[in-house]
């Protein structure tokens, strides 16, 4: 891939992140806009209050499987690989890392700095800012290897 195309799919992925962090942060104020406060992690592994953390890992699952998918349906390469086995697997692949990452920042939070509550516009700032980082590297690295 030539550096020209490199800045071309930096600048799309980062669009695409920027995006999703909107759609997603006004969708999740919705979600929050009646609580008083919205806590960022719980000191569990399951719990049944709504948390930042806890839906960030999910909307990381979800939203990098969507992009990934549609990353692939959009590609007009010409040595586009089928969608099964090899698409498939690279969105999994995307998913299981993307969802790994949040768990493990979710855990690390919550062991250096417990459990805090926001407001609920930070809480839906936060969860956009999550679903842009989320949908630009999924973007990007579903369709670096979509064009290899």
């Amino acid at each position: 891939m030539v550096i020209a195309d490199t800045r071309k799919l930096i600048r799309g992925s980062i669009l695409t992140g920027i995006i999703n962090a909107l759609i997603n942060g006004i969708i999740n104020w919705f979600q929050v806009k009646g609580e008083a406060l919205v806590r960022i992690t719980v000191d569990s592994i399951s719990n049944n209050e709504r948390t930042v953390m806890g839906g960030a890992v999910m909307l990381a699952l979800i939203l990098s499987v969507i992009i990934a998918s549609i990353a692939w349906l959009t590609t007009k390469a010409a040595g586009k690989p089928r969608f099964f086995p090899v698409a498939l697997l690279l969105i999994v692949k995307n998913a299981l890392f993307l969802f790994g990452l949040f768990i493990t920042l979710a855990i690390l939070w919550q062991r250096f700095a417990g459990s805090m509550e926001v407001a609920p516009a930070i809480a839906a700032a936060l969860t956009g800012v999550f679903a842009g980082i989320v949908a630009g590297v999924t973007d990007y690295l579903t369709k670096k290897e979509l064009l290899k």
